[in-house]
């Protein structure tokens, strides 16, 4: 059973009149991989800070293993940090960068060498003690942060989106690479990022943030497959969010045809947003679907096609691996366990509308419409 290490209580944060955490309560367990996952200005950095100790709330308290810390100085704590911006020292080579926070804290140099050479086995940079970080490649430079950052043994590693300065094949590895680090140090990470495929990939616990505030926390499994609201089913993955009416537990209409589901707990003819994966809608022939529309758009996406079928105005974005030629008419078929209930939010209307998605590539490519941009934009800069 995992023990609590972390907690935040009614965390706010106010930059400049600006309320950008508002009352934010989060637990986080010793040994657990979390990310804070959401789009820029979300914050999801800011409550890393808090943690870290570089902010102090505006009002709120910070836990840490039973004790309050929220006034305590980061060295003070025992938590690290790995930036997005590594900061080695360039005249050090990397045995000595490691070492670095040893040194300033005056451990025995016995003690030193073997806690050094411990992180380079686990970093796997066993052989490159001497060679200047200036000549590592930027996965090589990430790593031997990360060494500097363990090699003072914290019980709490943040990494504020370590991996944004990589590229897409050396990310994937990197992924892999802090995963195996984590399980093996058996210590808690609190990570970063903007990006929905590296949270689900890396983590125990994801906790998706919009506008200072949690909208869901969850394994990756739960916050794909059983989204709170419309943010979330929108932010993780790509989905198709359609209006819908609960007439009664496990049938739901939507599109003017009656379906059945999983859901239940509404209450009769409640309106609810619908939500269907792209890759969970079967393409049949017209009469065997539900229902049935015209593929408007195809692209290519390597091992699957990105297929947009209009059906009664609204257009479904489907995945498959089969190929259907632009303006033929199929069915779709959806199992009741791949459609996803969810109580109308804020977000309702808001996201994962692919009819706006195919408005403005249609208004994109209507000469008209680009004349008329183009004029705007003379008119705009006359003035």
């Amino acid at each position: 059973m995992s023990n609590e290490l972390i907690r935040l209580v009614d965390c706010c944060m106010v930059f400049d009149d600006e309320l950008v955490l508002d009352k934010l309560n989060l637990a986080i367990d010793d040994s657990e991989f979390l990310t804070l996952l959401g789009s820029s200005g979300c914050g999801k950095t800011t409550t890393l800070r808090i943690i870290g100790g570089f902010l102090t709330p505006t009002s709120g308290k910070v836990y840490f293993d039973g004790a309050e810390i929220t006034n305590l100085p980061p060295h003070k704590r025992q938590i690290n940090t790995v930036f997005q911006k590594y900061a080695l020292f360039p005249h050090l080579d990397v045995y000595e960068n490691i070492a670095f926070g040893l040194r300033i804290s005056k451990t025995p140099e016995a003690e030193i060498d073997h806690r050094v050479k411990e992180m380079l086995d686990i970093v796997s940079l066993r052989g490159f003690e001497r060679r200047k970080t200036s000549l590592l490649s930027g996965g090589q430079q990430q790593r031997v942060a990360i060494a500097r950052a363990l090699v003072n043994q914290p019980k709490v590693l943040l990494l504020d989106e370590p991996l944004g300065a990589l590229d897409l094949r050396l990310r994937k590895d990197m992924q892999n690479e802090l995963k195996r680090i984590q399980q093996q140090m058996g210590i808690t990470f609190i990570y970063v990022t903007h990006d929905q495929e590296e949270a689900l990939a890396m983590s125990d616990t994801v906790v998706v943030m919009d506008k200072g505030h949690i909208q869901q926390i969850g394994t990756p499994e739960d916050i794909y497959n059983e989204p709170q609201n419309a943010f979330v089913a929108d932010f993780i993955g790509e989905s198709n969010i359609i209006d819908g009416c609960m007439h009664e537990d496990y049938v739901i209409e939507f599109l003017g045809c009656k379906f059945p589901c999983v859901d239940k707990g509404f209450a009769e003819k409640e309106s609810v947003d619908v939500v269907i994966r792209p890759e969970d809608i079967d393409i049949v022939s017209p009469k065997e679907g539900r229902l049935s529309g015209v593929i408007t758009s195809i692209t290519f996406k390597g091992i699957y096609y990105d297929i947009i079928v209009d059906i009664k105005g609204y257009k479904f974005l489907i995945q498959t691996t089969d190929f259907h030629p632009m303006g033929t008419t199929i069915g779709i078929v959806i199992p009741p366990d791949d459609i996803h209930v969810m109580k109308k939010s804020n977000y309702s209307d808001q996201v994962g509308d692919y009819s706006c998605y195919s408005d403005e590539y249609e208004e994109i490519n209507d000469p008209n419409f680009a004349e008329a941009e183009s004029g705007e934009e003379e008119t705009k800069d006359e003035f």
